[in-house]
């Protein structure tokens, strides 16, 4: 006899109705944010604050209940998964990259600023833990995870937490790594109102209806050639068809790997493992390529005739799955483990550090590489490298709402840069905690990496004392 499930089964509603109190809470925020004059100036994301309004309804249901509102792996979930389909829907958009020598400068520094923020994070924030390590007891490694939740945001925040926890004993690892997250847009949007205010002094006059201008033409919605928007599949349909296909295809490409890492024994399914379902964004990213690729040749070979993508709806795409990953990330904080001192000190100490360290440091970059555009630049590279790139435009936005300036390509079209010059640092979080002594190495290779993307950074500068100097 085979038992079948009935609709009203919570089972049934369980996963629409996270989703539901998600978004829920995010609509909350947003007519918070618009009515409540601190909230608004503050510049901190409705996502963000969601994210906090349903961390307090499930701390208050918890408390008066003993259980859960929602099933933590489904919100987990939602977090690990945002980051990956939305990085997959921004690789699908194509990349009208900005021509000229003065261009492709400016991006590739970008990426130089962004990789050895990433660093400078990583060498403080470990430097603290280890430090607290011997003090206190703390978790020698907890510190590495400050690139991951302010640098590259809440999704990267959770998997190595995850990974640290569920591998190496880092007892509350995801709750920490969130936290680090939580606690970077707090400070992108600390330091983002510190230097708007600085640069009102200054005579830079913020914008005063930022969120309400768009620049929406019938050319930035569609372009020639590409797919009806209703047919027989909508176009919007198409584009989450296509995000998906290129997210199962990265499932396909972790899983083998797997299979592969499983044959060889026990080092490769305790270190290679991990890191590979670490990096689910990264194989989304190259499956999402491989498919545009096959787009790309079949318009050539002529059995392609027109163009399934659209860059207006896949942007909208790929915001809905950062904004999701943001408020569940917040919301997956486990708060219970504030309870500790071995926990809060060592977030508290790592976020401040790291807070101060990238404001004053891309404050600095940014006026040294960007005469014309620096506090254009600062401000939408302090607020990537502390929260996400969405934080970044948000910043922006409030002294160039119209994208005038170069910095927002800047920081889009220098991810593939970053990926490239990030990837040891990336290679080294599967190394960090397996022992103090890989510690000691990471941190020692930390900042040999470090000095080698401010030679890159000054190359010119070094370059023409040479000359000079002959």
């Amino acid at each position: 006899m085979t038992t079948s499930i009935q609709f009203w089964d919570f089972e049934v509603w369980e996963f629409l109705l996270t989703l539901s109190a998600l978004f829920l809470s995010m609509m909350i925020a947003n007519g918070l944010r618009r009515t409540i004059p601190f909230l608004r100036k503050s510049l901190i994301p409705s996502s963000v604050i969601g994210g906090f309004l349903i961390l307090a309804f499930i701390g208050i249901y918890r408390a008066i209940t003993g259980r859960l509102p929602f099933q933590t792996t489904t919100i987990e979930s939602l977090t690990y998964h945002g980051l990956g389909l939305g990085v997959v829907a921004m690789t699908f958009q194509s990349a009208d990259r900005r021509s000229g020598k003065e261009a492709r400068r400016d991006v590739f520094n970008s990426s130089l600023i962004t990789v050895s923020t990433y660093l400078i994070q990583a060498i403080a924030g470990l430097s603290i833990t280890v430090l607290l390590f011997y003090l206190l007891g703390s978790w020698a490694q907890s510190g590495i995870l400050l690139p991951m939740g302010y640098g590259q945001g809440p999704g990267q925040a959770f998997n190595w937490g995850t990974t640290y926890m569920n591998n190496y004993g880092f007892e509350h690892g995801s709750s920490f790594g969130l936290s680090v997250a939580a606690c970077g847009f707090l400070a992108a949007s600390l330091g983002g109102v510190i230097y708007l205010n600085l640069a009102a002094r200054k005579g830079k006059k913020r914008s005063e209806n930022a969120e309400e201008q768009e620049n929406l033409t019938a050319a930035v919605i569609t372009t020639r050639g590409e797919i009806p928007l209703s047919e027989s599949l909508d176009k919007l349909t198409m584009q989450f068809a296509l995000v998906f296909a290129a997210y199962g295809l990265a499932y396909a490409m972790m899983l083998g790997l797997s299979a592969l890492c499983e044959l060889g024994g026990g080092f490769f399914v305790s270190t290679v493992k991990p890191l590979i379902w670490g990096f689910n964004f990264l194989f989304g990213m190259l499956a999402a390529t491989i498919l545009k690729g096959y787009f790309k040749v079949g318009k050539k070979l002529g059995f392609v005739h027109r163009s399934y993508t659209n860059d207006f709806l896949l942007t909208r795409i790929s915001g809905l799955m950062f904004d999701l990953m943001v408020v569940a990330s917040i919301a997956s904080i486990d708060l219970s483990a504030f309870r500790y001192r071995e926990f809060w000190l060592p977030l508290l100490l790592v976020c401040i550090a790291g807070g101060v360290i990238s404001y004053f440091y891309v404050r600095f970059l940014s006026r040294r590489f960007f005469p014309s555009y620096s506090d254009e630049q600062f401000l939408v590279m302090y607020g990537m490298l502390t929260g996400t790139v969405s934080t970044g435009l948000i910043l922006l936005r409030e002294v160039d709402p119209l994208f005038k300036t170069p910095a927002a390509n800047n920081v889009i079209y220098q991810n593939l840069w970053s990926i490239l010059l990030g990837a040891p640092m990336l290679l080294l979080m599967g190394i960090v905690a397996q022992s103090m002594q890989m510690t000691f190495v990471t941190l020692g290779i930390l900042a040999v990496l470090f000095v080698l993307m401010i030679v890159l950074l000054f190359r010119s500068v070094i370059f023409r004392r040479r000359k000079s100097a002959e």
